[in-house]
């Protein structure tokens, strides 16, 4: 019985805080709304049209809009912003899959899902429609810091590692709470 069966993991309030992380750079990432004549030539690029819309990494129906640069590497801003020349449609694997990394060394790689590792067959006119689109549409990346200023971008960061440093004491106050509970179930 004891195959089939198994406890839920243990949440943890450290377990999150790499969406804290993420919501203090989201929260900061301007959005480009794309006009239609923009969103027609990005598909055109990538040798698609409204009717026929797929996944710019392997060809699967799209579900949504990939970050093609991605906002956060290293817990940091990279400097891409939201807007149509940094986004493609994607399917939900490819998404997931590509997660933060560089397109085409994903795309490449041996990652789980990746085009490479799911022997999408025309992967190389992929990465050629791709590149073009790359070439063709330089993304928006700006440099944060110097725009607000050193101060208010510390103080950003800083809001930021109160939370972290409020989680972690938190979650020790938390273990001490469980422990009591636990104990009077003995």
């Amino acid at each position: 019985m004891k195959k089939i069966f198994r406890m839920p993991t243990p949440v943890k309030i450290t377990g999150r805080t790499s969406s804290i992380t993420n919501a203090f750079v989201n929260g900061i990432i301007p959005v480009i709304e794309p006009t239609e004549e923009e969103i027609e030539s990005a598909l055109e690029t990538l040798g698609m049209d409204k009717d026929h819309i797929v996944c710019a990494y392997c060809g699967n129906p799209y579900t949504e809009w990939d970050h093609f640069h991605p906002l956060i590497k290293d817990k940091m801003p990279t400097g891409y912003i939201s807007e149509i020349h940094n986004l493609v449609p994607a399917c939900g694997k490819c998404n997931q899959s590509k997660g933060n990394k560089y397109w085409k060394t994903w795309m490449l790689s041996d990652a789980t899902l990746s085009p490479s590792s799911r022997h999408i067959p025309d992967i190389e006119q992929r990465i050629k429609r791709l590149e073009d689109y790359e070439q063709k549409y330089a993304p928006i990346k700006i440099d944060f810091e110097e725009i607000v200023g050193k101060d208010m971008w510390e103080q950003h960061w800083a809001n930021c590692q109160a939370l972290h440093d409020l989680m972690q004491e938190s979650q020790k106050h938390s273990d001490k709470l469980k422990t009591i509970i636990k104990n009077t179930l003995s």
